[in-house]
């Protein structure tokens, strides 16, 4: 029988991790390749130099592989490399923090997670919670496992119903990848929409702290792009779950003269 490969890039640390694989347990078998320390931000990154480390290690009565690499190395060995046959799907996540809006998409390595299982051939999901007027008091929370405890099982009840459909009615051809986003707050009840990627960008994340030392230093926000209507950050200013299907860096098109004056013909 085949499994669900769970992974994120909160690491084998995070609150949520236990609660998403024992929700999800309850519909199929579940494996969970992690990082062994927090690797937010990495995108898709995967390691080039470095050679990976893979150990095992149990969490609440939960056998959890742990990856000295980031989310993407994590799918690549739970695919090809750590058991005698593929998962049927990939779901990454829960992540501490929306991963909404394009720019935050691209910098996501929860989303780099799922989406290297595209790259390997399979449907994937990746899921994120937060909240968009205070951040920092809600993954202060979210992060203290004597606070959070109701916070993740009400979160991993509403993901695994989510995957719990796509399983029931397959996975949409026209989606390589889903991104899942929804307030902290949410529970199985709360409405779900399918939306767009907003496109939208944020301005500086690194703060001096010396002569020549700067450090990540994310404070919130985002620089304004186009109209939000339809989008996951509208969605989530609603208060509601976005479920947004993604199309992997497909080539746009151009109009007519902007194709002339950059396309050049020999002869």
């Amino acid at each position: 029988m085949s499994f669900l490969l769970v992974t994120n890039d909160d690491g084998v640390d995070s609150p949520a991790l236990v609660p998403f694989v024992e929700a999800l347990s309850e519909l199929v078998p579940v494996r969970a390749v992690v990082p062994d320390r927090e690797r937010s931000w990495i995108g898709k990154a995967i390691t080039r130099q470095d050679e990976l480390r893979v150990d095992r290690v149990v969490r609440d009565g939960v056998e959890i592989h742990t990856v000295t690499g980031f989310p993407a190395d994590c799918t690549q060995l739970g695919v090809h490399s750590l058991f005698d046959e593929k998962p049927t799907m990939v779901l990454s996540g829960i992540n501490v923090g929306f991963n909404h809006g394009l720019a935050f998409l691209l910098s996501s390595g929860t989303v780099g997670g799922a989406s290297e299982g595209w790259i390997a051939g399979l449907p994937a999901l990746a899921f994120s919670a937060g909240d968009l007027r205070d951040h920092a008091s809600f993954a202060k929370r979210a992060w203290s496992r004597d606070e959070s405890g109701e916070l993740w099982a009400r979160a991993a009840a509403l993901c695994a119903e989510i995957v719990g459909d796509v399983l029931a009615g397959g996975f949409p051809p026209e989606a390589d990848v889903i991104s899942v986003n929804f307030p902290h707050q949410a529970d199985r009840d709360t409405r779900r929409v399918v939306t767009r990627v907003a496109k939208v960008g944020y301005e500086d994340l690194f703060e001096e702290r010396g002569p020549g030392r700067y450090a990540h230093a994310f404070r919130g926000g985002f620089r304004p792009g186009v109209a939000l209507e339809g989008t996951d950050v509208e969605a989530s200013e609603h208060g509601w779950v976005s479920i947004t299907p993604l199309r992997l860096a497909h080539a746009a098109s151009l109009p007519e003269a902007a194709r002339r004056r950059l396309e050049r013909h020999s002869g």
